[in-house]
């Protein structure tokens, strides 16, 4: 069954602040194997002028797509997650995350197509800090896979 049209530009409340911290940005710096100093030394992110270490432009992933879990699970929306695979993510800056930023994350349903017998569902993750500063926006593409009962006869 193809989404509702009508959740388009739906906004979903803010999450709870979560405070980006030195270790968590270097344990993801070493899961994706960036050696970037500025990811793990506070003084090579502080001789390139930032107030402490910044994370890898990834790393938002985390928080924006669990904020995302706002919008799969409204029940209205009648998304079936068990079929959903993750089509695309792109991230607009407007500056790094640092170690302390407590940001929160409001999801918006931008787009909501029908391709092929999939819905297409694309949410704009906008990543505040406390000041209320606009860092980053994460847009998420999700799939959700035709039903079986549209996909038979193979």
């Amino acid at each position: 069954m193809a989404l509702d049209q009508s959740f388009v530009g739906r906004t979903y409340p803010p999450t709870e602040p979560y405070e980006v911290g030195r270790e968590k940005i270097r344990e993801f710096a070493e899961a994706v194997g960036d050696t970037n100093p500025v990811y793990t030394d506070p003084e090579a992110a502080k001789a390139l002028g930032y107030s402490d270490v910044i994370a890898p432009p990834t790393f938002v992933f985390s928080i924006t797509f669990r904020a995302a879990g706002q919008v799969v699970e409204d029940p209205q929306l009648g998304l079936d997650y068990s079929r959903v695979v993750h089509g695309d993510q792109k991230f607009a800056y407007r500056r790094p995350v640092r170690a302390g930023d407590r940001l929160s994350v409001t999801s918006t349903i931008e787009a909501i197509k029908s391709l092929a017998g999939n819905d297409v569902i694309d949410i704009r993750g906008d990543v505040h800090d406390e000041a209320g500063e606009l860092v980053v926006s994460a847009l998420t593409k999700l799939v959700a896979r035709a039903a079986e009962a549209e996909e038979g006869g193979a």
